[in-house]
Formats: structure tokens, sequence, C-alpha cells
């Protein structure tokens, strides 16, 4: 279990981060810029990863809290 919750926080963390990231590179107006679509692919493996968990009963569908 504390294996998976290190996972979800770094799948969280790197979530954050990275719509950080692509908010900066939408204010700089690079949003055709090879770094902006990697991050972008990178965001919604992230989300994917989040989904699955919410799937499998593994976080609570309405808030994301490990059930």
């Amino acid at each position: 279990m504390a294996a998976f919750e290190r996972m979800l926080d770094d799948v969280r963390r790197q979530y954050a981060e990275l719509t950080a990231r692509l908010e900066q590179l939408k204010a700089e107006g690079k949003t055709k810029s090879a770094t902006f679509r990697q991050y972008w692919g990178n965001k919604m493996t992230c989300q994917y990863v989040l989904s699955l968990y919410r799937d499998y009963g593994l976080l609570d569908q309405n808030n994301g809290e490990v059930s």
C-alpha cells in the first residue's frame, strides 16, 4: 500500500507540474512547440493513470482520495 501511495503522490505531483508548465507555455503563445506537445502527452498519461485508479476503485470518484 505504501508503494501505491508513493506512486499516486508522484503522479499527482507530475500532473500539477505539467499543468502549470502548459499554462505558462500557453501564456507565451507556444502551443505549437515540441515542448508543449511533449508536456501535453505526459499530462494525458498522468490523467489516464489517475482515471484507471478511479475505475478500479482505488480512488474516490469525487475527490480523488485513496479508497
